[in-house]
């Protein structure tokens, strides 16, 4: 068997990159890498600090006060992202850090500082991670890359049904709207756009079960892994 590769995963937002990069990365005994994460946390740190993401230096100072760090929980067998020490695994997954995450992600100086830590994680290969970026920009000679794409209303019905658990007075029209903004703004930024690699395989999971996404992946995998 061949040695560790990497799996990059991008995509729009909740089309289940994570989901599919968790399964593979648990399966392979790999690390899974969820760079949205990483993004997530800093944009929480911004908000909590009161950081005026506008004015170029206040970012350059906010980010010198920042480590991201992920680590498995025995429990789940999964990575997490902490925080400057702190577990944010769940609280990044709030509306109010998803509402202003693709505005902070877009920032020139935020992009380099988290990519070149995505860089240094992969350097021993054996990752998984997903994003936006990750074919095309971070890890552009990754052994097997993946670009995921679904339906709008399976997208917002979806992210609906990941954030309601937490926040019963969410609506459909409000993940509906903050959907179709992230998708914009991923797309249309100047610093790394959100775009197909010319090498990756494209998975449309509108009408398919995890399983079935799983399989079809780990195809892809295994192709490399002989």
């Amino acid at each position: 068997m061949a040695g560790k590769i990497i799996i990059t995963i991008d995509g729009w937002s909740a089309c289940g990159k994570s989901t599919l990069a968790k399964q593979l990365a648990l399966k392979l005994g790999y690390l899974y890498v969820d760079s949205g994460a990483m993004y997530r946390s800093i944009t929480l740190y911004f908000l909590r600090n009161h950081v005026d993401w506008t004015d170029t230096n206040e970012v350059k100072d906010a980010l010198k006060n920042i480590i991201l760090e992920f680590i498995v929980n025995p429990k789940t067998k999964q990575s997490e992202i902490f925080l400057n020490g702190e577990n944010v695994e769940y609280l990044i997954r709030d509306l109010i850090v998803a509402e202003k995450v693709s505005d902070i992600a877009a920032i020139r100086e935020v992009r380099e500082f988290a990519v070149a830590q995505q860089q240094k994680i992969g350097a021993q290969k054996g990752i998984v991670m997903d994003g936006r970026d990750i074919g095309t920009t971070v890890f552009p000679g990754a052994e097997v890359k993946i670009f995921m794409v679904a339906g709008s209303a399976i997208r917002v019905e979806r992210r609906f049904k990941e954030l309601f658990e937490k926040n019963p007075n969410i609506s459909l029209s409000e993940i509906k709207t903050n959907l179709e903004m992230r998708d914009y703004i991923d797309s249309h930024r100047e610093i790394s756009p959100l775009r197909k690699a010319k090498d990756a395989i494209e998975l449309d999971n509108t009408n398919l079960s995890e399983k079935e996404q799983f399989d079809f992946a780990l195809k892809l995998v295994n192709a490399k892994l002989v």
